[in-house]
């Protein structure tokens, strides 16, 4: 694998793992209420962290687990238990409530009112639906890969992570565009539909967790349902 090769694919996988675009509808319901330069200042907050967060476990990743005796398992349980909070106030509706009546408080204070959202999105939206367990794995294992073409392909990974961050940026910024498009009734409709779809994803990573730190509690089929023949599992969105 050449350096591009190794760069590509390591692109590809981060930004189907994070997936911004599809997480549009959601960052636009965090930011109801918000004028175009908070929602950008809020942007690029939650896009350096993504950097920021995605380059520290590119370099300790795999060593702060270690320290902490904390398993890959145990973290994909974790995420899935917030994913699953979420996922549950989304399909209530409760989520774009809460950050409504933030809003309202806040309108006066631009500064006040993008700290509050940037606190109030770091965990869950940021981290786990943004970087999660399947997104900081894959950081780890290409971060394994990198050390075979020395300094470059450490560049070349730190590359990687800056183009996805920068996609994540961009595709934030366009929600404006999005949420104009699909109005206030299609933004909440498709918001309780992805409360629904984060509820299944946090069941998968709980039948993945308890998968892979048990013996045959649970049947591989179902805690890995698209892997290949060769056995690999197709990577899916954290």
């Amino acid at each position: 694998m050449i350096h591009w090769d190794f760069a590509v694919n390591f692109f590809v996988a981060l930004f189907a793992l994070l997936d911004p675009i599809g997480n549009v509808p959601v960052f636009a319901a965090s930011t109801v209420g918000a004028s175009g330069r908070e929602r950008a200042q809020i942007a690029l907050v939650i896009s350096v962290f993504v950097l920021g967060f995605l380059t520290f476990f590119y370099f300790s990743g795999l060593s702060l687990l270690t320290f902490f005796g904390i398993s890959l398992p145990a973290f994909r349980i974790a995420g899935g238990v917030i994913l699953f909070i979420l996922g549950l106030k989304m399909v209530g509706d409760d989520f774009t409530s809460g950050f409504a009546s933030a809003a309202e408080a806040t309108a006066d204070d631009t500064r006040t009112y993008v700290r509050r959202r940037v606190e109030q999105m770091i965990v869950p939206f940021a981290m786990p639906l943004l970087i999660g367990p399947g997104a900081i794995s894959t950081v780890i294992i290409y971060a394994i890969q990198a050390r075979a073409f020395g300094l470059s392909g450490t560049a070349m990974g730190l590359g990687a992570i800056l183009a996805v961050s920068v996609a994540t940026l961009l595709a934030f910024l366009a929600t404006p565009l999005i949420s104009k498009v699909l109005g206030k009734i299609g933004l909440s409709i498709i918001v309780r539909v992805l409360g629904l779809i984060l509820c299944a994803m946090a069941v998968q990573f709980l039948l993945a967790g308890v998968a892979d730190s048990t013996n045959g509690i649970v049947r591989p089929e179902a805690a890995a349902p698209y892997a290949t023949p060769s056995g690999t599992a197709v990577p899916a969105r954290p």
